[in-house]
C-alpha cells in the first residue's frame, strides 16, 4: 500500500495540469509533409489508398505547399511522379534539370525561399523502368556503385534545384559518403543530407508505389534491412555519421519504434523518423469505418514516435496536425 503522498493521479487532474507536465512535445515545426507533383497533372489527383493525399499538379503543389507552410510546418518532402514514357533502365528523369521533381523543386524554392525547409526524395525507383531504387546489372541485381553515381547527379541536380536536404533512401553501401562529396565538389557545401539509415522492407510502403506509379515487379529484400534486425540499424547509423550524414532516418515509424529508439539513445546528430504510407492508411481505414477517432490516433501515434525519439517526423498529416494543435 503506498504512502499517502504517493498519488501520480495528482499529475493527471487537469488538462492543465497535464500540459504542464507533459514530458513530450508534438509541434507543427517538428513535422514533414511529404508530398507528390505529378508530371502532366492539370489538377490534383487522389490517391485511393491514402484518403486526403493526392498526386499534385505543379499549381495545387504551390498551392499546398504555401498551406502548409503558413501553418506552421517544419519542412516539405518532396517526391516527382514522371510519365510513364519517361521512365528508363537508369532513371534519368529524375535528373533532368526539367524532369517533374527538379522543376517542382524550383518552383517551390522561388515560391518560399527560407520561410521553409526543402526536402527531395533522392531516389531511382520513382523514374525506373523496373521499379528497382539503382541501376541494374545484367543479372538483374542492383549496381551498388553504378547506382551511387546516379544518386551523386541526381543529388547535385535537386541541390541546383534549390532543395536544401537531399534523402538519399536507397540504402546503398557508401551512399552518404559518394552524395557528400558530390554536393561538396559542386559547391553545394551547406546542403543537409537525411539519411534514410534504417529503411526496412516493409510491407506498409504498399500504398506509396500507387502514389509514385511504382512499375516495381518483386520487392527490395536484398538491398532494404531485413525486417527482423534491429542491431543492424546501429551499424547503418554509425556508418551513415561516420560518411557524413547531417539527419539519420528511421523508416517506417511505428511498427519500428524499439529501432528508433536505439538508434536515437546513441545518434551524435538528429533523428527523423517517417510515418509511412501503410501506417497512414490503416489509421484511415480504421476511421472510415467509424472504429477509431482519426484525429486522437493521428496525435497519439505521432506523440509516441516523438517519445521514441524522433526528433523530426515525417507524416501524410502534417498540415492537419498544424491546424489541429492551432484550435
Amino acid at each position: 500500500m503506498p504512502f499517502p503522498y504517493q498519488r501520480p493521479r495528482r499529475l493527471r487532474a487537469t488538462p492543465a495540469i497535464r500540459r504542464l507536465v507533459a514530458e513530450t512535445t508534438l509541434a507543427p515545426r517538428q513535422l514533414v509533409l511529404p508530398m507528390f507533383v505529378a508530371d502532366g497533372a492539370t489538377e490534383a489527383r487522389p490517391i485511393a489508398s491514402m484518403p486526403g493525399v493526392v498526386q499534385h499538379s505543379i499549381e495545387s503543389l504551390r498551392r499546398a505547399a504555401a498551406d502548409a507552410v503558413a501553418a506552421g510546418v517544419g519542412g516539405l518532402m518532396l517526391f516527382g511522379v514522371p510519365e510513364e514514357k519517361d521512365k528508363d533502365a537508369s532513371g534519368s528523369a529524375g535528373l533532368a534539370p526539367d524532369g517533374i521533381l527538379n522543376r517542382g523543386l524550383s518552383i517551390l524554392a522561388a515560391d518560399l525561399g527560407d520561410s521553409t525547409v526543402l526536402m527531395a526524395d533522392t531516389c531511382l525507383d520513382e523514374f525506373t523502368d523496373h521499379g528497382h531504387c539503382g541501376v541494374l546489372d545484367a543479372s538483374g541485381r542492383v549496381d551498388n556503385d553504378a547506382t551511387l553515381a546516379q544518386y551523386v547527379d541526381m543529388a547535385v541536380a535537386q541541390a541546383n534545384s534549390g532543395a536544401r536536404v537531399v534523402g538519399p533512401s536507397g540504402m546503398m553501401d557508401g551512399q552518404v559518403a559518394a552524395i557528400r562529396d558530390g554536393l561538396d565538389a559542386a559547391g553545394h557545401t551547406e546542403v543537409i543530407i537525411m539519411a534514410y539509415t534504417a529503411k526496412y522492407a516493409s510491407a506498409f510502403f504498399g500504398p506509396f508505389r500507387e502514389a509514385v506509379g511504382s512499375s516495381l515487379r518483386g520487392d527490395r529484400r536484398t538491398y532494404q534491412q531485413d525486417v527482423a534486425n534491429g542491431r543492424e540499424a546501429l551499424r547503418e547509423a554509425e556508418l551513415d555519421v561516420e560518411e557524413g550524414a547531417d539527419i539519420i532516418m528511421v523508416k517506417p515509424a511505428m511498427a519500428y519504434l524499439d529501432v528508433l529508439r536505439q538508434v536515437a539513445d546513441v545518434s551524435p546528430v538528429p533523428v527523423a523518423a517517417y510515418q509511412v504510407s501503410g501506417e497512414y492508411a490503416m489509421i484511415c481505414a480504421a476511421a472510415q469505418n467509424n472504429w477509431i477517432d482519426l484525429q486522437a490516433m493521428a496525435l497519439e501515434t505521432l506523440t509516441s514516435i516523438r517519445r521514441a525519439g524522433a526528433d523530426i517526423v515525417l507524416t501524410y498529416w502534417a498540415a492537419d496536425v498544424a491546424g489541429w494543435l492551432s484550435d
